[in-house]
């Protein structure tokens, strides 16, 4: 009698996915680290049924790495995909996913206009001077993008689960029958809400980007991404990565994978922080303004009930404070004795930015200001620390 697999949550998948391969003799309880360039077979026919695509296996590293190739299916099926290809950054992913999304679509993308100030000038300084159409438009205005749609007929629309730093919400699933009725490519950023939060897949995107060096590997220690698709763009994502060779090294893979195995915990911990986090800026005399997910006056709201798993709002808390200038921010950011001022988020410490002088420092002072980004704001990527701590932390920095 045959038996039925079991189905396991998650969190369960997170720490179980791809591990324990069968070979030869006893099988290592975690993935190993596979650093040969090139891999050799008894029988040069089973070598020619793996160039062949009739067997999997590896040949050359460029190709496939037994470390790489457990870390992505350990994401295809955290994201409900079809295959993914882990990258050696997240911009990576997000080049390798416009080039799939756009091989063979009209040569035009409408883009979110809230996105993360490296994805625009992603699309402004290497699409746009190759010839690809770039729109810019308000994804959480449907009638504005349905007109740009209209328009442009885009192959490609690009949107961030949640934005980058004001943390809007476009009506993803909506958004995804827009694209589909139009012949186009959803290509969907879904770093800051990682898989536990929502999965773009099943609302209908066609290819997920996440940067691994943020939650998912979620140590500080990695430099990744990822894009995860559905089966009608698999083909093209395995040639892509075969020909451009923009695959992430076995080491990397292997932190990540370790790394996954926790981040539920982890985003669970951050995301309950979070909450306290913003609850207790928005009380304080200081800060102008909270931007929080959570915020039942946050005009998207109805989207985060929708969309994102109940109870988990994200771990990301961005704030303004009150007539600020650069000096200001700065000296609040110098005081801070906790709390990293450094480039990134999502790692187990809390981390701080200041957006004008760093995520979105190439974007004009005019566009920064129709994105929301204001002079006097700041993202704080909320930790697993005690809250308390991190409380006290920014009570010492706003008396600085």
């Amino acid at each position: 009698m045959e038996e039925k697999a079991m189905k396991v949550a998650l969190q369960t998948r997170a720490v179980h996915t791809a591990d324990r391969k069968r070979g030869t003799g006893s099988t290592p309880v975690t993935t190993p680290i596979y650093t040969a360039a090139s891999f050799i077979y008894d029988d040069i026919a089973e070598l020619d049924q793996v160039f062949g695509h009739e067997k999997t296996g590896e040949s050359y590293a460029r190709y496939s790495n037994p470390t790489n190739r457990a870390l992505e299916e350990l994401l295809t099926d955290l994201e409900s995909g079809a295959g993914a290809l882990a990258t050696s950054s997240g911009m990576s992913a997000m080049q390798t996913a416009l080039h799939i999304a756009l091989a063979d679509r009209n040569r035009s993308v409408v883009a979110s206009q809230s996105l993360y100030g490296a994805s625009i000038n992603m699309l402004m300084n290497i699409f746009a001077p190759q010839g690809v159409a770039v729109r810019f438009v308000d994804f959480c205005d449907l009638e504005a993008l349905r007109s740009a749609i209209g328009k442009d007929k885009p192959g490609v629309l690009l949107m961030e689960t949640v934005s980058n730093p004001i943390l809007r919400v476009a009506q993803l699933d909506k958004i995804a029958e827009m694209a589909r009725a139009a012949g186009a490519a959803l290509v969907v950023d879904s770093t800051f809400t990682t898989p536990l939060m929502c999965r773009p897949l099943e609302w209908g995107a066609h290819l997920v980007v996440h940067s691994l060096t943020k939650y998912l590997a979620g140590h500080g220690d990695v430099l990744g991404g990822v894009v995860v698709c559905d089966a009608g763009h698999l083909e093209a994502l395995r040639a892509y990565g075969r020909l451009a060779g923009p695959v992430l090294g076995p080491f990397e893979s292997y932190l990540t994978m370790r790394g996954v195995k926790t981040f539920p915990l982890r985003m669970e911990r951050q995301c309950a922080n979070a909450c306290r986090v913003a609850q207790w800026l928005a009380s304080r005399p200081e800060v102008e303004r909270v931007f929080y997910l959570a915020d039942p006056k946050h005009p998207d709201s109805a989207a985060v009930r929708r969309l994102f798993s109940p109870g988990l709002y994200g771990a990301i808390v961005s704030f303004e404070l009150l007539d600020a200038d650069r000096e200001r921010i700065f000296r609040f950011m110098n005081a801070l004795r906790m709390i990293v001022p450094a480039t990134s988020l999502g790692d187990v410490h809390s981390m701080i930015l200041y957006p004008v002088m760093a995520s979105h420092r190439d974007l004009a002072p005019k566009q920064r200001e129709r994105m929301g980004i204001r002079p006097n704001l700041l993202r704080l990527s909320v930790g697993i620390e005690a809250v308390d701590d991190i409380l006290g932390d920014l009570a010492h920095a706003l008396q600085g």
